[in-house]
């Protein structure tokens, strides 16, 4: 199933600039290694905004247990990067509980084959 109003949904630009594209963040930097390999950069983080509705929220959404805040869906899915490189990601959206909209909350590699790709790239 598709996340309901993927059409609609929001990420917000700090999510991405200064936690998922950040080399300096304390706990993101090193998902911001691999997301530089694939050719998304913090100062071009719209990039990567569009590629997550693209290439995520067209695709089939794992819908976890309801809680009393809201539904939190899970994608896992091929990310194509500006380099041409593509890997395994999961992205996480939520919608709360008074809302319809989903919002994205992270977003992290989904399988091992980004080892490769971060030993292969000029990071």
């Amino acid at each position: 199933m598709l996340i309901p109003n993927a059409d609609r949904a929001t990420i917000e630009p700090v999510k991405l600039r200064d936690d998922l594209l950040s080399s300096t963040h304390p706990i993101a930097r090193f998902k911001a290694r691999f997301f530089v390999a694939l050719g998304f950069t913090a100062d071009r983080w719209a990039e990567l905004a569009e590629a997550l509705r693209i290439h995520h929220l067209t695709q089939d959404a794992e819908p976890a247990p309801a809680t009393v805040h809201g539904q939190k869906y899970t994608i896992r899915a091929i990310l194509n990067g500006p380099t041409g490189q593509a890997a395994t990601v999961v992205s996480v959206w939520f919608i709360p509980t008074r809302s319809d909209v989903p919002r994205f909350v992270t977003a992290y590699p989904g399988d091992g084959l980004w080892v490769s790709i971060l030993s292969t790239s000029s990071c």
